[in-house]
Order: structure tokens, then sequence, then C-alpha cells
């Protein structure tokens, strides 16, 4: 499968952006899907996950209650609705397919696919 992110941008802070990624392929539905971010310097970080279902979602601690994972599967698509942005948020976003079996719904290694990243940056 092959994602594709997009939907970064300039925001100043407390303001909203929507990350989109669309997946190629059939099987999109199938897959649970994370959003993971990485600021310079520093290690890829997970930000959210959604079942394939949509029937569950995860969050890092820092970003609940002001960012929503959702899905499309209808439309292959996954997004990441981001609010209340901080300057802490900017970070290059990537999303990623999970097709199962992996060791930790938070951890890099357990997803199989990754889209290209989209630049967020929060100015203060």
């Amino acid at each position: 499968v092959q994602l594709q992110a997009s939907g970064g941008g300039l925001v100043q802070a407390g303001g909203s952006l929507r990350l989109s990624c669309a997946a190629s392929g059939r099987t999109f539905s199938t897959y649970d899907m994370g959003w993971f971010r990485q600021a310079p310097g520093k290690e890829r970080e997970f930000v959210a996950r959604i079942s394939w279902s949509g029937g569950s979602t995860y969050y890092k601690e820092s970003v609940k209650g002001r960012f929503t994972i959702s899905r499309d599967n209808a439309k292959n698509t996954v997004y990441l609705q981001m609010s209340s942005l901080k300057p802490e948020d900017t970070a290059v976003y990537y999303c990623a397919a999970d097709r199962g079996g992996g060791s930790g719904y938070s951890l890099p290694g357990s997803y199989d696919y990754w889209g290209q990243g989209t630049q967020v940056t929060v100015s203060s």
C-alpha cells in the first residue's frame, strides 16, 4: 500500500489544521492506521492510532483532547484533526499502516507502510 500525507502548513499557536493520509490499494480497510511525528534532532514519536474499523483510538497523552484521529474507509483516507496547536507540536507528521501482529501500537516498528511526511509548523 502507498500512503500520501497532506495538509501540513504554518499556523499560529492556538490554531487548527487537518492532516489527511490517502492510501492506495484495496486493503486499506483492514489496516490499523497511525500518525507519528518527528521534530528536528528528536526521535519519531507516536501521536495517534485508529483501528481498522474506527472503533478504537489511542493518543499520545500530550495531544489528548486536542487531536482527533478518524478514517473514511470508503475514501481510503485517515485524518488527524489538530486543534489548540502549540509550538511544541511543530514536526514532520507521518501516517503509517499496520497490517497487524506488531509489538505495540505506539512503536514505529509495528507499522509496515509509511507516508512521506507533511510539515507542521506552529508559531508562537
